[in-house]
């Protein structure tokens, strides 16, 4: 999977982060040196801030984020001059333009705040109303993990919510969500089960707001990164990251074996090396997801998206739903798919909690994904420190045996199976 796009909705575009390595130290001074945002990596021996520091008093650079955890850098804006002078810093190893596509807000139908707690057809169908550790009975009893939302913020007063923190590395007012994006995403993970609202697959789960995201809903590289250095740097406490956005994969490389090309991989691998299971969207293009990042990277765990209707397999839900003609127990018609894809769970006609404490319902990827992270929180909850290689292969060796109806391509995803966790 590569880097930073909302795969909020069908209904509305997403949010593309497109990255080409620029090359420092190496660079032949006819070429243009790399000016504007850009992220400066740096050699890996050493220490970003002690660097970034030297870089401001020696060339007036004013460094915006400074990364120290997933990998040593920083990003700012630097005119031409700037950009000549680190590209001769042997210490640079290379210079990245920090680019960004903006999306609307989410597509999404709101609803009357805090209704009777309905549980959704996407929580039943993939047994969380079975599962021991969710205790799904309407009572406040709240499962014993973290999840790092990368998106664009949480609500964190929301009264469905479990909001105990989170990181601010986009411009905006703190980790707050002012999109709905990501407090969907939260309370498919995550919702609380207590009688209001809805309940999500890991009921009452901690939620940290890594807000990755402005009040636009422009993300840039820099600020994924920083979203994702701030999930390594807290490694000891997230169990668990939720990465509902991607956009084209740059180069080829997509496991953590080095070397690579791609630091939005590197970051990645960074955090599931620190302990920290990934999951993420496989996006919504009806295409192979092994084109998009970080979808084809082989540390994370991948979720297509599939329809249902009535909560149960089988097949025999009715076609009526908020998007017409869509058949139960299918692969979602949006939905990517392919080799890189680990497991598919519900993402057509989701209702979850939004912003402003209100709730709606919504359709993607960026919706099926969270599903799968509050299956993974619910197994750590049970198996803490489990490492994600391990969490993988309890989600996908519990799963419902694929193929769906309608899944052709013959890489038969499982379907999310929380019920024994």
């Amino acid at each position: 999977m590569n880097a930073s796009r909302i795969f909020g909705t069908i209904l509305t575009a997403l949010l593309a982060v497109t990255l080409g390595p620029w090359p420092a130290g190496g660079v032949e001074p006819s070429e243009p040196a790399a000016a504007g945002p850009v992220i400066v990596i740096l050699n890996q021996s050493v220490d970003a801030g002690q660097v970034s520091a030297e870089h401001a008093q020696s060339s007036g650079i004013r460094p915006d984020i400074v990364y120290s955890s997933a990998f040593q850098g920083y990003s700012a804006v630097l005119s031409e001059a700037q950009a000549r002078q680190l590209q001769a810093d042997p210490r640079v190893s290379e210079i990245l333009p920090d680019r960004t596509v903006a999306a609307p807000q989410v597509g999404a139908v709101e609803n009357p705040p805090q209704p009777a707690q309905l549980v959704s057809n996407g929580v039943k169908r993939i047994g969380a109303l079975e599962s021991p550790t969710a205790k799904i009975d309407g009572i406040d009893e709240r499962v014993d993990a973290d999840i790092a939302v990368l998106d664009t913020g949480l609500q964190s007063d929301h009264p469905d919510l479990n909001v105990v923190g989170g990181a601010d590395c986009a411009p905006g007012d703190g980790h707050e969500d002012v999109v709905g994006h990501g407090t969907m995403v939260g309370g498919l993970a995550a919702a609380l089960d207590n009688a209001i609202g809805r309940v999500g697959a890991a009921p009452g789960a901690r939620l940290w707001a890594v807000r990755v995201a402005d009040p636009q809903g422009i993300v840039t590289d820099s600020s994924l990164l920083c979203g994702l250095d701030w999930v390594t740097a807290n490694a000891a406490t997230v169990d668990v990251a939720n990465l509902s956005l991607g956009g084209p994969l740059r180069g080829y490389d997509v496991d953590c074996a080095p070397p690579n090309d791609n630091m939005i991989l590197e970051a990645v691998c960074a955090a599931t090396t620190a302990g920290v299971t990934v999951v993420a969207a496989a996006g919504n293009e009806a295409r192979d997801a092994g084109f998009l990042e970080p979808a084809a990277f082989s540390s994370v765990i991948t979720v297509s998206a599939m329809s249902d209707t009535d909560g149960r397999p089988g097949g025999l839900g009715p076609t009526e739903a908020c998007i017409p003609g869509v058949t139960d127990d299918t692969l979602a018609f949006y939905s990517n798919f392919g080799p890189a894809v680990d497991i598919t769970a519900p993402g057509t006609c989701l209702s979850s909690t939004y912003f402003d404490s209100q709730y709606a319902a919504s359709s993607g990827t960026s919706f099926s994904a969270p599903l799968v992270t509050g299956g993974a929180a619910l197994y750590l909850a049970n198996n803490p420190g489990a490492p994600p290689e391990q969490v993988q292969g309890a989600l996908v060796g519990s799963g419902e045996p694929g193929p769906l109806l309608n899944d052709l391509d013959g890489f038969p995803e499982p379907v999310l199976n929380v019920s024994r966790f």
